[in-house]
């Protein structure tokens, strides 16, 4: 098939290259022309594990091109998928602008049938502004074009997204038409050979199936997040408590893990976008309002666990392991790590940080400054320090020798921001435990199993 994909953000990237890795001839576009250069040449701007192969191999058979010519990129896909950035605006709700501004682009210069694919995390209702959008360019030119327009959400898990994709869980198409339909399910057909996972809905659910399924699995990490929180104040640990209650097949083990609060470019968009969605409609989201103040206040307890130690931080030095918001990427939109920094900083304390993808990453949103030393390793970062806080859960930080990392420290306090070590073992190290929910009484006493 002949695929055309707006944008090579994130979104984009991965599905146009996935697409040409199982035959598709693809044309990715986006107006960064220096972007489009560095991808031409096999630069890849994000790191996510299997992508750099799969777009070098598909540039090199000649089934994935990058340009910059809309009208060339119009002209080659039946398919048209808007995989564009939707900001959040002031008010938290999606800014739409870039989504219209590609299907004015695409009915500016489609001049025979093509199906347009919202790829893009869009309000309830996007596909119409769209198909709108579509009608209006068509009838400036005084053509007579068909055209379809499909709802078709990506479910990628940033650091998995390659898996995902050639992988799904499913595939959710929102369609007004069979043609629309059959399009899409040819077009997903080499990904469901073993089992048809393909769910087929109008256009206006698979919008809000996309908001729904971020916002379950938010609200679980959030009231784990809570429950964290109640487990420090009576002295249990959360950790045995999610163990039990995860034994529970209607609960499950996924989004369970207590941590320093969730970030990323989805959850916290998506959360505050469907509040704004259900309040410009009069209704009050109160659970998921009640999300995103629990996950605001969860990233300020790595601070607080610091501060309550210290009191006055000013001075001290602090070594954070991990600042991408999650492991096996380089995004910190939203992440924890920004959140503490931040707060150190401002409470006068100096940061020593190492991540093993998002040092660049960290050096453009904060550039050079005094109170910042990003290292070139674990150890390094650990060099003086007053603390060592673990952010970000990647496997590099899982085993270390922490008796040779106390040797290294001013002082040996360790605060876990993901409870990913034995509190028995550390202390036994010489470190003063905290973790998340694991008081320090209970978290010191008793080995994890």
């Amino acid at each position: 098939m002949r695929i055309t994909i707006f944008g090579t953000g994130y979104v984009g990237l991965v599905t146009g290259a996935c697409l040409a890795q199982s035959g598709n001839h693809v044309v990715c576009v986006d107006i960064d022309a220096d972007k489009i250069a560095r991808l031409t040449r096999g630069e890849i701007p994000i790191f996510e594990p299997g992508l750099e192969q799969i777009v070098h191999d598909n540039v090199r058979s000649g089934r994935l091109r990058f340009t910059t010519d809309a009208a060339e990129a119009v002209a080659h896909g039946t398919l048209q998928f808007i995989a564009v950035g939707t900001p959040p605006d002031e008010d938290g709700s999606a800014d739409l602008q870039y989504v219209l501004k590609v299907a004015e682009t695409i009915g500016a210069h489609m001049d025979e049938y093509r199906l347009v694919i919202t790829k893009s995390t869009v309000p309830v209702g996007t596909a119409d502004k769209v198909k709108a959008q579509l009608a209006k360019a068509v009838a400036a030119r005084g053509a007579d074009v068909e055209f379809d327009v499909a709802s078709n959400p990506e479910f990628l898990k940033e650091g998995a997204a390659v898996e995902d994709f050639m992988k799904p869980d499913r595939v959710v198409v929102g369609v007004d038409s069979d043609r629309a339909a059959e399009h899409l399910r040819a077009l997903y057909a080499p990904f469901n050979r073993q089992h048809d996972r393909t769910i087929v809905m109008d256009i206006r659910s698979a919008e809000l199936t996309k908001y729904a399924a971020n916002i379950v699995l938010a609200t679980k990490i959030s009231l784990m997040n809570e429950l964290s929180q109640v487990a420090d104040r009576v002295d249990a640990d959360i950790e045995q408590v999610r163990r039990a209650i995860g034994a529970d097949h209607r609960i499950g083990y996924h989004f369970i893990y207590p941590g320093c609060g969730f970030g990323g470019s989805c959850f916290p968009k998506d959360v505050r976008a469907l509040a704004q969605t259900a309040g410009q409609l009069g209704y009050e989201t109160e659970i998921i309002n009640a999300v995103e103040r629990v996950n605001d206040r969860q990233k300020n307890v790595l601070f607080e666990k610091l501060q309550a130690h210290f009191g006055d931080l000013s001075g001290k030095t602090i070594a954070v392991w991990g600042l991408a918001f999650k492991p096996n990427t380089d995004d910190m939109r939203e992440a924890p790590s920004c959140t503490l920094m931040e707060s150190l900083w401002g409470a006068g304390a100096t940061v020593r940080a190492f991540d093993p993808e998002a040092m660049n990453e960290t050096r453009r949103i904060y550039g050079e400054r005094d109170d910042l030393k990003l290292c070139e390793n674990g150890e390094q970062a650990v060099e003086g320090a007053d603390a060592l806080v673990l952010v970000t859960e990647w496997h590099i930080f899982r085993t270390p020798d922490f008796t040779d990392i106390a040797s290294r420290m001013k002082q040996a306090v360790l605060v876990d921001g993901r409870n990913i070590y034995k509190p028995s073992y550390v202390s036994q190290a010489g470190f003063t435990y905290y973790g998340i929910g694991r008081s320090a009484a209970s978290g010191a006493a008793r080995p994890v199993v």
